[in-house]
């Protein structure tokens, strides 16, 4: 029997195991390797072992990954459970539509010497779809409007909504109001007489900002309060009493002045692009953009919440292994909050990924591209280890980038230590870019680490999010926490609360880089951060917030944040060194609560401000033998008295603070073009500062970065 013969008769499943296995004189005559392919114009049962159909159309590539993956596994059991060769699954350019998520066990899993890679054929680019094609399209007038229609049964019955659409390979957005920018609550009543984690299901409008529209059953309103998203469905507008009602509570007490919008009510539609779907009847309207032509209309919605799923066993130990995709494109997902949920906590956990994994080992994502999806993009749930997500673009999610993290979703606040759950530790983030996210749960992270240790997050870009840009930890306050020796270096982060389009803030509360709970061994280093905006407080470039504990922050240059550069919330024995803290708004380095412990050192950092106040806290209130402030330099643009909170520089010394540390020019080359390098003779030298490895140039290392 040839190798054409043997793989046309694996493909079929003629095989039995009494009939062939593959030996080394088999491998011997140069079978060292094994390509499957895969193709939109290919057949399940045919072999999978041509890149196109032959000429008699009896043979050539598999239709589905799921056929390529089946084949694996009979080829493993013909050799006895364990692969002789490394296998190569080719897929061409296409887009495969799922109708469930392709899963993979353990015995899907490839070894160290012979790994299973999923790849795109050559240039080609294939698209691993969770959605559904919308066809039958008619044309309706809708409110004096040219609307293109479908009537989707699915819908009508129950069996299927949606929240997101993709036309012609653009995000499309749900009919608002406003189009643009937000409206703000007015008022809550009685709010000041319920604690702050109690929800409402009512507030009060601005006169004239809503209209008891017709068909406002079937809107939301979404509230942006703190550093959460509400999704609040809408069961009444009372115009006389300026006041609008909901079938459900928002996750926390609402505020005034707090941002929102309304949407998904056929009378908002003004702008083209913009949709709205009717659960009860299943109608989807959609608003042409000028130019599209209805016989030519691709557009997709979304269907599963998952493309990918690498589970592994956690009773049994027996873990996904060596797979590997590469060049791959997902797209096309989503996750709806459950109906006793109006919102998720703050950088959305409880949002799976699109690509999922549990206890999963040695696996890796390498120049795959997430995109057009409804949720986060990656996953690495509880028993993740040694996986790597490299040189990946991540961009237009629904909400986050990547999830590292123990359990299943985000677990409550408070400590964290079940032995019993594997643990997700020793992953890589490396040179991905990650943008464009929250496009629906607004308060997702671009990277977001809990439960989680030893993760390595390097080389990322990461921007245009409306809530943090990396989160590490889950702890709140001082208990134990399994996150522990993550390192988070020589990433660029910008764009942060308020995007590049000037769309934003309208969450508070967020960091360029966010930490939570006791994390010995956790660096923070080498990082850009800049362009981070809170709405009403808290646009911070580092933020330590509750028990943030045994972090070092070195050798970072943060620039232009509202409320800045660092803050501690509380926390002790923290570590920040050599770093450059410029042109913050409002303040410059903050520490909200005093402690009865040393809450951090302060050492060999610049700090460069043109307006604002430099010190704002409690925690810098009489609290100086809880602090360690020494060789820094401190400069506000045009030489003024520089006030230490309410203290001179000569009582801030006085209180042993600063001792070694000066006042002047730091000598920037160029700082209001970005540009933080020091000139040779720079006074901060004799401090001890040292040069910022290859990330004190700002627009140059910028420029390599979004090359990336």
């Amino acid at each position: 029997m040839d190798r054409r013969t043997f793989f046309t008769w694996l493909g079929l499943g003629w095989l039995a195991a009494s009939d062939f296995k593959l030996t080394s004189k088999v491998l011997a005559n140069g079978w060292k390797s094994v390509k499957f392919y895969v193709a939109p114009n290919g057949k399940d049962t045919w072999s999978g072992n041509w890149t196109t159909p032959n000429a008699s159309r009896t043979d050539g590539p598999f239709a589905t990954l799921a056929r390529a993956r089946d084949a694996i596994r009979e080829l493993k059991r013909h050799q006895g459970g364990k692969l002789q060769q490394p296998i190569t699954v080719m897929v061409r350019g296409g887009t495969y539509f799922l109708n469930e998520p392709l899963e993979f066990t353990s015995k899907d899993s490839g070894s160290a010497g012979f790994p299973i890679s999923y790849q795109a054929y050559r240039d080609e680019k294939p698209t691993i779809s969770g959605g559904r094609p919308i066809k039958g399209w008619k044309i309706e007038t809708v409110n004096g409007k040219t609307m293109w229609t479908v009537t989707l049964p699915e819908v009508q019955s129950g069996q299927w909504y949606f929240q997101q659409l993709w036309v012609n390979g653009q995000r499309r957005y749900r009919a608002r109001y406003p189009s643009r920018g937000y409206l703000q609550i007015q008022s809550i009543p009685a709010a000041e007489e319920k604690p702050w984690d109690q929800g409402q299901d009512n507030f009060q409008f601005y006169a004239g900002d809503l209209k008891a529209w017709s068909s406002v059953s079937g809107g939301e309103a979404v509230v942006m309060n703190r550093w959460v998203d509400s999704h609040l469905p809408i069961d009444r507008i009372d115009e006389a009493r300026k006041t609008i009602y909901f079938t459900q509570k928002s996750r926390y007490r609402l505020d005034s002045g707090d941002a929102y919008y309304i949407e998904n009510i056929l009378e908002l539609f003004d702008t083209p692009g913009e949709w709205c779907l009717n659960k009860n009847t299943g109608k989807l309207y959609y608003y042409p953009m000028p130019g599209e032509d209805i016989n030519k209309l691709h557009a997709i919605a979304p269907v599963l919440v998952k493309v990918i799923i690498c589970k592994g066993n956690s009773d049994t130990g027996e873990y996904v292994k060596h797979l590997k995709f590469r060049n791959l494109t997902f797209s096309h997902t989503h996750w709806q909050l459950p109906s006793n949920m109006s919102s998720t906590e703050q950088s959305a956990p409880e949002v799976p990924g699109a690509i999922y994994g549990e206890v999963m080992q040695y696996c890796s994502f390498e120049k795959c591209t997430i995109t057009h999806i409804g949720n986060y993009g990656i996953e690495l749930s509880k028993g993740c280890q040694n996986n790597q997500i490299s040189k990946c673009q991540i961009f237009d999610m629904g909400a986050g980038g990547v999830k590292l993290n123990s359990t299943l979703d985000g677990t409550p606040r408070g400590s964290y230590n079940d032995l019993s759950i594997p643990k997700t530790s020793n992953n890589k983030i490396i040179a991905c870019r990650i943008h464009n996210g929250g496009r629906f749960y607004h308060d997702a992270a671009g990277i977001w680490i809990g439960h989680s240790s030893n993760n390595r997050i390097s080389k990322n870009h990461i921007h245009n999010f409306y809530y943090t840009g990396i989160s590490v930890g889950w702890v709140w306050g001082y208990g134990q926490s399994p996150a522990k020796d993550n390192i988070v270096e020589s990433n660029y982060i910008h764009h942060i609360g308020k995007l590049s389009n000037g769309d934003g803030p309208i969450l508070s509360d967020m960091g360029g880089i966010y930490t939570l709970g006791i994390q010995p061994g956790t660096v923070i280093r080498n990082n850009i951060i800049h362009d981070i905006n809170g709405y009403k407080y808290g646009g911070w470039g580092i933020y330590f917030d509750e028990g943030s504990s045994s972090i070092v922050a070195e050798n970072n240059l943060v620039y232009r944040t509202t409320h800045g550069g660092f803050d501690q919330h509380y926390g002790k024995e923290n570590i920040v060194r050599n770093n450059i803290f410029a042109f913050g708004r409002d303040t410059q380095l903050n520490y909200t609560r005093k402690e009865n412990h040393l809450g951090f050192t302060f050492e060999r950092n610049i700090v460069y401000w043109t307006e604002g106040a430099l010190l704002k806290g409690e925690g810098f209130e009489d609290n100086f033998q809880n602090l360690k402030f020494d060789n820094n330099l401190y400069w506000k643009v045009g030489g003024e008295e520089i006030l230490f909170g309410k203290l001179s520089w000569e009582e801030w010394q006085a209180r042993g603070m600063d001792k070694n540390s000066i006042i002047a020019d730091p000598w920037f080359v160029a700082p209001t073009n970005r540009d933080f390098r020091l000139k040779p003779d720079s006074p901060a030298f004799e401090l001890g500062f040292k040069s910022l490895p290859n990330r004190q140039r700002g627009v140059s290392a910028e420029n390599r970065l979004k090359a990336r």
